[in-house]
C-alpha cells in the first residue's frame, strides 16, 4: 500500500522470443522473411499477487490471460525465481 492508503499496481515484464518456422519450403523465395515482433508477457501485480498477465506483441496488447488458468500457471511457472 502507498502512504495515502491506496494500493499501487506494479508491472513486471518478461520477454519471450517468438519462434517462427517456414511451412512451405518448396515455394520459399530467397527474399528476407517478414519481421515478426517478439511476444512478451507483463505480469500485473496488486498488493503482492499477480492479477493479470498481458500478452504483448511489440507495443500492441494482444490479450489478457488469467493467472489462475492453466495457461497462466504455465507462464508464471516459467519465470518464477528459486527462493
Amino acid at each position: 500500500m502507498t502512504e495515502n492508503g491506496t494500493s499501487a499496481a506494479t508491472e513486471e515484464t518478461t520477454s519471450v522470443t517468438a519462434e517462427t518456422t517456414e511451412q512451405n519450403t518448396e515455394n520459399a523465395t530467397p527474399e528476407a522473411p517478414e519481421m515478426v515482433e517478439d511476444i512478451s508477457y507483463h505480469a500485473v501485480e496488486k498488493e503482492g499477487s499477480v492479477t493479470a498477465i498481458w500478452e504483448m506483441q511489440g507495443r500492441k496488447h494482444v490479450r489478457t490471460i488469467d493467472p489462475r488458468s492453466n495457461e497462466g500457471k504455465q507462464i508464471l511457472a516459467l519465470f518464477e525465481t528459486a527462493g
